[in-house]
C-alpha cells in the first residue's frame, strides 16, 4: 500500500512545481516551465482512489507542503491521520490508526517512479511520453505515459488551471483510478525546515529498510 502512495504521491510533487505562466504557452510548454520556477510550495488536497469499476473506495483531504530539492511532506487529515515525509534521501510513512512507522530510502527500491523526479536527475521526455488532451471541467489536460514498462502504471493525466495545477489522475497497473484535487496552491512560500523533520511519537512499531 505505502509503494503504490509514494509513487502517486511523490508525482504529485513533481507536478506541483508550478507558477503562472502565460496562457499563450501550450499545457506541454507550461508543464515543462513549471520544473524551473518552483522552490517551496504548499496546497491543500482532496484525493479520491476508485477500483476497476469507477466506484470510490477512499477518500482523504490534508495539506502538502514542498521544498525542493527532494523534499515534501503530506499530512493527511481525515478519514485518518498519516504522514507522508521526505528529506535526506529517505521517505518516512506514519499512520496513527496503526501506530507504525516504515522508513525507506528513495532509490531504485522504489522502482523507475515519479518518485525519482524528485532529484531533478530525471528528464521528463526521456521517461515519458507527452500528448495533449484538450479542455475539460476548465482545466487543460495533459496525458503522460510511461516509457519504461515497469513503471507501475499506466498512464497520468495532469489537469493545470490557468498556470497552475489543478488536478491529477493516475491509473495504475492493477486498475486503480486515484485523483488528487489541489486548492489555496501558494508558491514559493518561506517555509520552516522543520516541516520536514518527523520524530516517532513513544510507543510507535517502527521499521527501517
Amino acid at each position: 500500500m505505502f509503494q503504490k502512495i509514494i509513487k502517486v504521491l511523490s508525482f504529485s510533487v513533481f507536478l506541483m512545481l508550478t507558477t503562472a505562466v502565460s496562457a499563450e504557452q501550450s499545457p506541454i510548454t507550461q508543464l515543462k516551465s513549471f520544473l524551473a520556477s518552483t522552490s517551496t510550495l504548499t496546497a491543500d488536497f482532496k484525493q479520491v482512489t476508485l477500483n476497476e469499476l469507477g466506484q470510490p473506495e477512499q477518500m482523504s483531504d490534508g495539506e502538502f507542503y514542498l521544498s525542493r530539492p527532494g523534499k515534501f511532506r503530506w499530512s493527511y487529515k481525515k478519514p485518518f491521520i498519516q504522514e507522508i515525509i521526505s528529506s535526506a534521501g529517505k521517505v518516512w510513512f506514519y499512520d496513527a490508526d496503526l501506530e507504525q512507522l516504515t522508513i525507506k530510502k528513495i532509490d531504485d527500491s522504489l522502482g523507475s517512479t515519479p518518485a525519482l523526479l524528485l532529484s531533478g536527475e530525471i528528464e521528463l521526455e526521456e521517461n515519458f511520453t507527452l500528448e495533449q488532451q484538450g479542455i475539460d471541467k476548465d482545466l487543460f489536460w495533459i496525458k503522460l505515459s510511461p516509457k519504461d514498462e515497469d513503471s507501475g502504471f499506466k498512464y497520468i493525466l495532469i489537469g493545470l488551471d490557468n498556470g497552475v495545477l489543478g488536478g491529477m489522475e493516475l491509473n495504475d497497473n492493477f486498475g486503480q483510478l486515484t485523483r488528487i484535487y489541489f486548492s489555496n496552491v501558494k508558491v514559493n512560500p518561506a517555509l520552516e525546515q522543520t516541516i520536514f523533520e518527523f520524530e516517532a511519537p513513544e510507543g510507535v512499531d517502527v521499521f527501517e529498510n
